[in-house]
C-alpha cells in the first residue's frame, strides 16, 4: 500500500459516522441492515458510506446473495499502525534527548548551587560588620 492509500484511510476515517461503523465492526461482522439500524439515514446514504471504506480497504464485502457480511480488513489497520508507529518512536526518540538535556542542565545547576557552600550569600570580605 502508499501513501495514497493511507490517505485514503484516512480520509475515511474524518467522517464520525464511518468511524462508528468501524468501532461497531470491530466487535464483528455485520449485514448492511444490520449496520444501518442506528442511523437515522437511508440505506443508499449508509452503502455510500460503506463505498468509501471499501475503496479504503478498511472493510470487504464477499460477493453472493444478500444479505452478505461487511468486515473489517486487517491490512488497512496494519498501514495504519505501521505509520503511527514510526513516528511515534521518532517523537519519543526526542522527549529522550529533550530529557537527557534537562537532566544534564538541572545536574549543572545542582553543581553551581552546591559547588561553593556560599550561593546565594554576598562576599564579606573586608566589610566593616566583619570582625
Amino acid at each position: 500500500m502508499t501513501t495514497d492509500a493511507l490517505s485514503r484511510v484516512f480520509a475515511a476515517l474524518a467522517d464520525p459516522t464511518r468511524r462508528d461503523m468501524v468501532a461497531r465492526l470491530s466487535e464483528g461482522d455485520a449485514t448492511v441492515g444490520r449496520l444501518a439500524e442506528p442511523y437515522e439515514m437511508s440505506l443508499q446514504a449508509v452503502y455510500k458510506h460503506l463505498r468509501v471504506l471499501e475503496d479504503a480497504g478498511l472493510v470487504s464485502r464477499p460477493r453472493g446473495p444478500q444479505p452478505r457480511p461487511v468486515r473489517l480488513e486487517a491490512g488497512a489497520f496494519d498501514l495504519m499502525d505501521t505509520w503511527i508507529e514510526r513516528h511515534r518512536v521518532r517523537v519519543e526518540q526526542r522527549y529522550r534527548r529533550l530529557d537527557a538535556v534537562l537532566a544534564e542542565m538541572k545536574g549543572d545547576e545542582h553543581e553551581q548551587d552546591h559547588g561553593d557552600g556560599h550561593r546565594g550569600r554576598p562576599e564579606t570580605a573586608g566589610h566593616p560588620d566583619d570582625s
